[in-house]
């Protein structure tokens, strides 16, 4: 075996050795190399007469190629052991139980609506929405709640830029803003009846959405949601709203034993104004009364902001609060949980 066949031998022999891309890179500038032993030989050839040049060129030439080709090799080898390496790490058992798509739900608050909206639609009360962002007029004039009424004192909320000067823009305390909005629409739409002494249909509506104030505790929020209604007619009383929210409560919980009492109190847009409390008769809540919602007959001055008559057009208004009822129809103490984000409960209304 000459030089030359040793040399390849030994660039094999180099190569086979190379356990990773970089040992093989090394390995090949040791032979191929600027300074290389190929590349010693090929200078080596300066002292060699023109015939000796041509024979021992082509001699080094076939000993570099033969090197290159156990290079290239040893380079797909290694490639070739790499990939089937990530395949091994990447393999699938077929054999395993395969994963469940995990299923989405609604939200608790979310179930709660829908139950109510099903409720009251079966009722003959529509859904009203009105924007978050309200105008001072909306949220607290029209609603007899003028800017010296120490009732605002109890609405503190979120002001924000714009509005008219005097009457700044803010984020609505309660969605009671959308029932004068939905009413002077419905007034506007039937103003010819009205003008020509008839009868407009009746305003039979509930609000749900969401509502801002400062205040932050276990059974408080600074946004919580809230759910308005509205009936305004011709002939509509206390009497009906007694009714109406006794079927509601009794529907939303599922117990016609359920008590409820209407309690005097004060409200700004409604006179005579009552808070309504339920009293359970079973479960841990039994023999309590717990205050759910505000009502009463919609003022004078109210109707008369919607551009009604209030000397022909009466009716009630009722507010409640969609977290307190759902924290009382699933038995959840601290209000802060809807809120949190946390699968674990969350995944229990589903």
């Amino acid at each position: 075996m000459n030089e030359l066949d040793l040399l390849v031998e030994s660039a094999r022999e180099q190569f086979a050795r190379s356990a990773t891309p970089a040992d093989l890179e090394n390995a090949k500038a040791q032979f191929l190399g600027k300074a290389g032993r190929v590349t010693e030989l090929m200078k080596g050839m300066a002292q060699l007469s023109v015939e000796e040049k041509k024979t021992r060129g082509a001699a080094i030439n076939l000993a570099k190629q033969a090197i290159e080709a156990a290079l290239n090799d040893r380079r797909q080898a290694l490639q070739d052991a790499q990939l089937q390496a990530q395949l091994k790490a990447e393999a699938l058992d077929v054999s395993l139980p395969g994963r469940k798509q995990g299923q989405g739900g609604l939200h608790p608050v979310s179930l709660t609506l829908e139950r109510i909206q099903g409720i009251f639609g079966s009722m003959g009360f529509d859904v009203a929405e009105g924007p978050e962002i309200e105008a001072d007029w909306f949220n607290f004039t029209a609603l007899n709640t003028p800017e010296d009424h120490p009732a605002r004192s109890m609405h503190d909320t979120f002001y924000i830029e714009g509005g008219t000067p005097g009457a700044p823009n803010l984020l609505r305390t309660h969605t009671s803003p959308v029932q004068v909005r939905h009413a002077v629409q419905h007034v506007k739409q039937h103003r010819a009846l009205l003008d020509a002494g008839q009868s407009m249909p009746e305003i039979r509506v509930i609000v749900p959405g969401r509502t801002y104030r400062v205040d932050s505790d276990a059974t408080h929020s600074p946004m919580f949601h809230q759910c308005e209604g509205l009936w305004i007619g011709e002939n509509v009383s206390f009497k009906d709203l007694k009714v109406v929210f006794t079927a509601f409560c009794r529907t939303f919980f599922e117990s016609d034993d359920l008590v409820l009492r209407f309690r005097p109190s004060f409200f700004p847009f409604t006179e005579p104004s009552a808070e309504i409390d339920i009293q359970f008769q079973d479960g841990p809540l039994a023999g309590r009364w717990l205050e759910v919602a505000g009502s009463g007959q919609v003022h004078p001055n109210v109707v008369r902001n919607m551009g009604l008559d209030p000397e022909r057009y009466i009716g009630f208004a009722f507010g409640m609060g969609l977290d307190r009822f759902t924290m009382l129809r699933y038995g959840v103490n601290d209000l802060r949980l809807f809120f949190d984000g946390d699968i674990r409960f969350l995944s229990q209304f589903q």
